[in-house]
């Protein structure tokens, strides 16, 4: 993947086009042409900001990324912030899932979209993963429970399961499930 072009208002608009689209209809089912198209800008334009679709596809689930890390903030150092943040990511993830419009995990979509472990996609989508599982575990760390990386690894599958179940099936129980399971974990540690 080669770097992406300073911040334009051209790019600005393929991204938040893309964005729309792909959440929406697939990554794979839209095209660059679609995406042309809609953001009213030149195919030259395109292929100046990103060379090619998978270099788009990298942007927009960069962009997922960060605005997942800039809602969920850092893991306090002190173990009853610490439980209260991972309620709050628990909650932030719930009201996701609850969410209108909601069509599942942005990243995994796209890992089921993008079969091959090696692609600059998934890359994109481990990367998002082991961040949110390092920070998990860092909380649990931090309120003291018996095995964090067990229990960050749990969370994860409950976030992972509330998101497929979340879209497929009803959304309150999804939720509801997550927070049952981590309200579970959460007693596992004496600070908490």
């Amino acid at each position: 993947m080669t770097t992406a072009a300073p911040t334009s208002e051209a790019r600005e608009r393929l991204l938040r086009t893309a964005s729309t689209l792909f959440y929406a209809e697939g990554l794979r089912a839209v095209g660059v042409d679609r995406v042309i198209a809609e953001a009213s800008v030149t195919r030259a334009t395109f292929y100046r900001h990103f060379p090619g679709k998978e270099d788009l596809v990298v942007a927009y689930l960069h962009g997922v990324d960060r605005a997942v890390r800039d809602r969920a903030g850092v893991v306090p150092t002190g173990a009853a912030e610490a439980a209260r943040w991972l309620h709050a990511l628990t909650a932030m993830v719930g009201d996701t899932v609850c969410g209108v419009g909601f069509r599942g995990c942005a990243f995994i979509n796209a890992a089921a979209e993008y079969p091959d472990p090696a692609s600059a996609v998934r890359r994109a989508v481990r990367a998002h993963r082991e961040w949110l599982e390092d920070g998990v575990r860092t909380a649990f760390a931090t309120v003291g429970h018996p095995d964090p990386a067990d229990a960050a690894r749990r969370w994860l599958v409950l976030r992972d399961g509330a998101m497929v179940a979340g879209y497929l099936a009803d959304p309150a129980h999804a939720q509801a499930t997550l927070e049952a399971g981590v309200r579970e974990l959460l007693a596992q540690a004496p600070a908490s």
